[in-house]
């Protein structure tokens, strides 16, 4: 039986929806996307370790795994799992954003997507294999929030499974509408779990400027565990 969850505050979920309208206005589509050699030194980096990180308890490659991911948006990391071998009939995800959802619909029409909010999610507990979230944590800053999530998202794995966890570690001082998730606060959210955390990913202004002109640059300044700006992690229930 699912376990009583507090409703969290409409005006949380209201701010975070703001949130995404705002960065529709503000961010060029085209901002994050593969053609921008920022962006491929990114994800590949990203990847590299999750992909590593999962194969280091026997989850990669995820064939025959039943995977959800929160906050899924257009669906690209669900098509990154595709690739990882998760067969389009066992992807999931869910968004508070309809729009970000009907593209992600188009992408991956055999997918299971649902639009709400993560802290009440719509499976029965034990479902998934694999519980992602990408930078989903940080866009929520009401503390009470993040506790449900973290709670739905244990409550839908199962008991061996795992959850795969990418953002940021630290404040971003130029965007007051995110707030860094330290490693304490990460094994807090998830106490009684076992909690591997690699910090990841160099600081963005220094990686726009470094990755055009020397990949091998940015990864030696990626070197410097202070320059890191985000964590991976791969969490599980114990």
């Amino acid at each position: 039986m699912k376990p009583a969850i507090e409703v969290e505050p409409l005006g949380e979920l209201d701010c975070i929806r703001a949130e995404y309208a705002r960065r529709r206005q503000e961010i060029a589509p085209d901002f994050y996307g593969w053609q921008r050699v920022v962006t491929q030194y990114y994800l590949s980096r990203i990847m590299t370790t999750a992909m590593r990180g999962l194969a280091a308890i026997d989850m990669f490659p995820l064939d025959g795994r039943s995977v959800l991911d929160i906050g899924c948006g257009e669906g690209n990391w669900l098509l990154e799992f595709s690739q990882w071998g998760a067969a389009a009939r066992d992807l999931h995800g869910v968004d508070l954003d309809q729009q970000r959802l009907s593209n992600a619909r188009r992408k991956l029409p055999t997918a299971e997507l649902q639009c709400g909010s993560a802290g009440h999610l719509p499976w029965p507990a034990a479902s998934f294999d694999l519980v992602s979230q990408f930078t989903v944590f940080s866009s929520v800053l009401q503390p009470q929030l993040r506790n449900s999530m973290a709670q739905e998202m244990l409550r839908v794995l199962k008991p061996a499974g795992a959850i795969l966890w990418y953002d940021l570690r630290r404040n971003n001082p130029r965007n007051p509408s995110v707030r860094g998730i330290g490693a304490s606060e990460i094994r807090s959210l998830f106490s009684g779990c076992n909690v591997r955390l690699q910090s990841v990913t160099l600081a963005p202004p220094l990686a726009r400027m470094m990755v055009p002109c020397s990949w091998m640059a940015a990864l030696m300044l990626e070197k410097l565990p202070f320059l890191r700006t985000h964590y991976v992690g791969i969490i599980r229930k114990l």
